[in-house]
């Protein structure tokens, strides 16, 4: 079995390096120091399991999780947790395999002998019953099977087109899977709704110009593109352009 240790902490990934070796009948393939790290070595590496600690600077491991559920064929993955017991009862229920550290010899060596692979609705669920579930870093595109990752900051816009949307940054065009709904539910503190189909990132919105029309239309920084804003939406857009800090 093929083992990929994801830790923030290099004397944690020598510890369970030592305990693997101890145990025997294991190949550490790698390391990665954080969830992003963690999702494009499993991407190159193709191990079967991945030993990944949660609370990581960047994205944690239930991001990178989830991320690596979209892989054709995902590894599975064993938690390595300092949480507390209401985080530790959701692991248990969902049937989320965990070490709690400090992490022992004889725990870890039955973890891995029965390690399994996660769902996306058990990971959501663990990720619901956290007091505070922190908005995705990234968003995860699938491409024949692999996965790549794009920074949320580096997104311009989001527009729905049919059963996808698109995610804008500013040099290329992505088709992803999740909702306008979901998406501006969760960064909406960071995009602007503009029309029914499409939420725009602030940072990146230049102004807002009338058309000879009469209708309103949003221009961006660094795109030579204007996307229209809705009837309904256009005196919060106009709102938001008052009162917008100044750069």
């Amino acid at each position: 079995m093929r083992i990929l240790i994801v830790d923030d902490e290099k004397l944690a990934r020598e510890r369970l390096r030592e305990l693997i070796a101890d145990i025997g009948g294991y190949t550490v393939v790698g390391e990665a120091a954080n969830g992003a790290e963690a999702v494009e070595k499993t991407a190159e590496l193709n191990p079967d399991v991945l030993l990944m600690d949660i609370r990581m600077p960047g994205m944690d491991g239930l991001e990178a999780a989830m991320h690596l559920m979209g892989m054709e064929n995902p590894p599975s993955v064993i938690f390595t947790t300092a949480y507390d017991q209401h985080a530790l009862d959701a692991f248990e229920v969902n049937a989320v395999d965990y070490l709690l550290k400090p992490i022992r010899k004889d725990r870890l060596a039955n973890a891995l002998a029965k390690a399994h692979r996660l769902t996306m609705r058990q990971l959501k669920e663990v990720s619901e019953s956290r007091e505070e579930v922190p908005e995705r870093t990234h968003i995860s595109v699938h491409l024949r099977g692999n996965i790549r990752l794009v920074p949320v900051p580096d997104i311009v816009y989001f527009v729905a087109d049919s059963k996808y949307v698109v995610a804008r940054t500013p040099s290329e065009e992505h088709l992803i899977e999740d909702s306008l709904v979901n998406l501006e539910k969760e960064f909406g503190e960071h995009f602007l709704r503009i029309h029914r189909n499409a939420l725009v990132a602030t940072p990146y919105i230049k102004g807002i110009e009338k058309t000879p029309a009469g209708t309103w239309q949003v221009a961006l920084r660094g795109i030579d593109k204007k996307l229209d804003v809705s009837r309904r939406h256009a005196a919060a857009v106009r709102r938001w352009a008052r009162n917008r800090p100044a750069h």
